[in-house]
């Protein structure tokens, strides 16, 4: 017979919590930096023939499926339309496109996960956004995901079960 007292019970799981892993949202794919200065003529000019040659001739696919940061390094007067021409010829391949960082990239990776969300299945839920994420951009994602959650959520607590620190708690009405 088993003794009262030697029963496990978990009390987060009967509690209600709700734990939120943002890292089961976000795109993993490959991330790269399309450098446009590559293209410029000594690295100080772009020479729309030279460039409209190249794009017609350059092999686009090798873009499937990645996330691409559109940047120029060099200190280059760049028209605007050579990065739209960028994007139209990457656009059928690529997941994502960006012009700027790796970090305007990864923010819009994770604008993008986060919009992809239901967030009316956290109506009224106690929730605990997972503290030991690994995301770059972590703290963009955390603010953004507050931000979705908050018109939703009971409560919105920040890192595991066992330890959390309380960041919201909705008024009674």
């Amino acid at each position: 017979m088993v003794e009262k007292e030697d029963i496990i019970i978990n009390r987060v799981e009967k509690s209600g919590l709700v734990t939120f892993n943002l890292e089961d949202y976000v795109d993993y794919k490959e991330r790269i930096i399309y450098d446009l200065a590559d293209n410029l003529f000594q690295g100080l000019i772009l020479k729309e023939k030279d460039f409209r040659t190249f794009i017609k001739e350059n092999d686009w696919a090798q873009y499937e499926r990645k996330n691409v940061a559109i940047i120029c390094s060099a200190d280059a007067i760049v028209p605007s339309w050579a990065f739209m021409l960028l994007a139209s010829k990457m656009l059928p391949y690529a997941n994502a496109i960006v012009f700027g960082s790796m970090a305007d990239l990864e923010k819009q990776l994770i604008k993008a996960a986060l919009n992809n969300i239901d967030f009316t299945q956290y109506q009224n839920a106690k929730i605990i956004i997972k503290g030991c994420a690994n995301l770059p951009e972590s703290e963009y994602a955390l603010v953004e995901l507050t931000k979705k959650l908050l018109p939703f959520a009971a409560s919105i607590m920040f890192g595991e079960p066992c330890s959390t620190v309380p960041i919201y708690k909705a008024q009674k009405k």
